[in-house]
């Protein structure tokens, strides 16, 4: 039997990038998944293409994660067509970068609405499902910044940060009722959408280019090299699984050794 065997997982931000790299593993490891996003569209064929792939049921789902209504609606659609919720993966994030005297507080609104509320109203609204089945894992998409700060970052730091402490309080909060909660630091992970964004945005004040950017932040990495969407992936998995039944309020770093705390 695979690890997530008619499991029913809900994966914020899976239309793309990191996120949709998470669903498709979990659907791979046998569950039913639903993809929520923004852009409904883009979930749609994300979804379609992840139950092409897998042969599991995969809906999507669209939902504004700074919006209580919308996810609280999200989450009851999903367990809805889902037959119930047993995981979720809480990965949408977004970034924003600027020097501390310039930074615009629509843009920090954004990226906080975003990374620590966009979480919170996630694992408050799914937890109410997992409550009623009696089990659950909650996985959260945190970073390495959330460990150490960053150069022009601190609206993203201090979201990050933040998730930190939320799990560790949902994690006290949740295990009564047998439901774990983690938190994956992620390092650079060079190849997906939001660093692309990221890497023409520091372009800018770096005077590089966007490509000398990226060999930049890969040659601070121990392990040369970026970090992969598998490699989180995979430990998406192994803390959605059973596999992990001993483990909560924990946040496990994936930098290739760049940070080590």
């Amino acid at each position: 039997m695979k690890r997530l065997e008619n499991r029913k997982a809900v994966i914020t931000g899976a239309a793309q990038g990191i996120g949709q790299a998470i669903a498709a593993r979990l659907a791979h490891e046998g569950a039913d998944i639903a993809v929520l996003d923004l852009n409904l569209e883009a979930a749609e064929n994300a979804a379609s293409t992840i139950a092409t792939e897998t042969g599991r049921r995969a809906v999507a789902v669209k939902a504004n994660v700074t919006d209580e209504d919308s996810v609280s609606a999200a989450m009851d659609e999903a367990a809805q067509k889902l037959g119930g919720l047993d995981l979720l993966v809480n990965n949408a994030g977004v970034l924003k970068s600027s020097f501390i005297c310039d930074f615009p507080k629509k843009d920090w609104d954004f990226v906080t609405g975003v990374n620590l509320t966009g979480a919170f109203l996630c694992l408050k609204h799914a937890a109410r499902h997992m409550i009623d089945g009696g089990k659950g894992s909650i996985v959260v998409i945190g970073s390495r910044s959330g460990k150490k700060g960053g150069l022009w970052n601190s609206a993203y730091a201090a979201s990050k940060f933040g998730v930190i402490g939320l799990v560790q309080c949902v994690a006290l909060d949740l295990a009564p009722h047998g439901i774990r909660a983690n938190v994956i630091c992620p390092g650079n992970a060079l190849d997906t959408p939001l660093w692309k964004d990221l890497a023409v945005q520091y372009s800018k004040k770096l005077d590089m280019t966007p490509a000398e950017v990226i060999d930049y932040y890969r040659a601070r990495v121990p392990l040369k090299r970026g970090c992969d969407v598998k490699d989180i992936a995979n430990l998406a998995v192994f803390l959605s699984s059973d596999e992990a039944s001993y483990m909560t309020g924990q946040a496990i770093n994936v930098t290739g050794g760049e940070i080590m705390h």
